[in-house]
């Protein structure tokens, strides 16, 4: 698979990228860095052993890295799992595509998907054969797969806001939102980074959050922005997940997760709820396959865990944290029953709630040369491990880091008895 470039519509301007301290949000209004490590919190019960926490994780779990995957030349910072594929996003503008199978992983024949003119991909979804990814340079693109060759060709379709939503609201004064002292812009625009993309269930709605503070909601048919709520938080946002039932979790660098909701009958999505508990940015949100838990992930070291209210109100209350990291956690991802983080002290933890609100750190892998900026996960469904210890499931863990290596981990998880 070759190169591919976006047509002229397309192309952003060039613009120099550097990522001091290797920082996730880089804002000169940022209270801190993404990577610093700052104290736990003491008022927040831990969910984790103490022996845990001192990197004592479970002896029933084996694992080991299948593969290290060395094409890139820059920060990895994101990458997902489509079909067959996985996909990974760095910060030179690139989008590569590998083979999800490790057996077939080979850094000599990697294929190129984009690379050119457009900024640091900072998120990477799917719907179908088109692919949507974020940048740094305040756009998200468009890609539409042919998945009629072998190797699969990607054309880049346009880029959000299209050229015709701009132009429609460049003319009515009531498009335009005051952006900074003196300085306007239309809604249907981004004027910072976009940090990350979530899909609705249904795949009709894709929400973008970003840097400047804002969150957006699109129509996946036509591309069209249909809202943007200004001003959702005091400083970046960092992430989003979106629930079955319709709710959607924003995580700050102003230490809150906001709770949005869109009611029926309404055409806005309105606050419901902020929580508060995390005492430095939060850089990663991750919710359970039941969408009961919401995981979340910050500067403090700690993975605070909300569980919805027993009374049914539907309220998340908080049930504790996992510890064990040593520095910023940076991403969060959940595969069956196993929640997944990764942290700048350069390690991926693989974490399982046991009887009543319990957990394990069930592993701990080392290996990566610098902070672990992305995650994803799968049940390995094409390799057995047989460890001679009793029934299990396998799983292939892939984690980006700002080493610009990607590697594939095989863990497998004794079943709970």
């Amino acid at each position: 698979m070759g190169l591919l470039h976006c047509p002229l519509s397309c192309q952003p301007n060039k613009e120099s990228y550097s990522d001091q301290s290797h920082s996730t949000h880089l804002r000169s209004e940022s209270s801190s860095s993404s990577l610093s490590s700052q104290s736990s919190l003491p008022s927040v019960p831990s969910l984790t052993p103490p022996s845990q926490e001192s990197d004592q994780q479970s002896s029933t779990t084996f694992h080991h890295c299948i593969s290290t995957l060395k094409a890139h030349s820059s920060y990895i910072f994101s990458l997902t799992l489509a079909g067959k594929h996985l996909y990974s996003g760095s910060s030179d503008s690139q989008i590569r595509v590998w083979s999800r199978d490790p057996s077939r992983h080979d850094n000599k024949t990697h294929n190129l998907v984009a690379e050119g003119n457009s900024a640091a991909v900072k998120s990477i979804v799917f719907l179908g054969d088109k692919l949507f990814s974020a940048h740094q340079d305040h756009k998200i693109r468009v890609w539409k797969i042919d998945n009629d060759t072998v190797n699969h060709k990607y054309k880049c379709l346009t880029t959000l806001p299209t050229v015709k939503d701009s132009i429609f609201k460049l003319f009515s004064a009531k498009n335009y939102v005051k952006v900074r002292r003196h300085k306007k812009s239309t809604w249907v625009h981004h004027i910072d980074a976009i940090s990350a993309l979530a899909l609705s269930r249904d795949g009709s709605l894709l929400y973008s959050v970003s840097w400047d503070r804002t969150f957006k909601v699109w129509r996946t048919s036509d591309f069209k922005c249909l809202e943007s709520v200004w001003n959702a938080h005091d400083d970046a946002i960092n992430g989003i997940v979106l629930s079955d039932d319709g709710f959607v979790y924003t995580g700050s660098a102003d230490k809150k997760i906001k709770v949005w909701r869109k009611n029926e009958g309404e055409k806005k999505h309105s606050l419901v709820s902020t929580l508060e508990k995390h005492k430095s940015a939060v850089n990663a949100l991750a919710l359970s396959s039941d969408g009961s838990v919401l995981y979340s992930g910050a500067c403090d070291r700690s993975i605070i865990v909300w569980e919805k209210d027993a009374g049914g109100g539907g309220d998340l209350v908080v049930a504790g944290a996992l510890r064990g990291h040593t520095k910023a956690i940076l991403c969060l991802a959940v595969v069956s029953d196993l929640v997944i983080s990764g942290s700048a002290d350069k390690t991926v933890r693989i974490w399982r709630r046991g009887i009543g609100k319990s957990y394990s750190c069930l592993a701990v892998f080392e290996g990566h040369r610098g902070p672990v900026k992305c995650l994803t996960a799968a049940v390995d469904s094409c390799h057995g491990y047989n460890n001679g210890s009793g029934s299990g499931t396998s799983y292939l863990v892939y984690s980006g880091s700002l080493d610009s290596d990607i590697k594939v981990w095989q863990t497998w998880v004794p079943f709970l008895h």
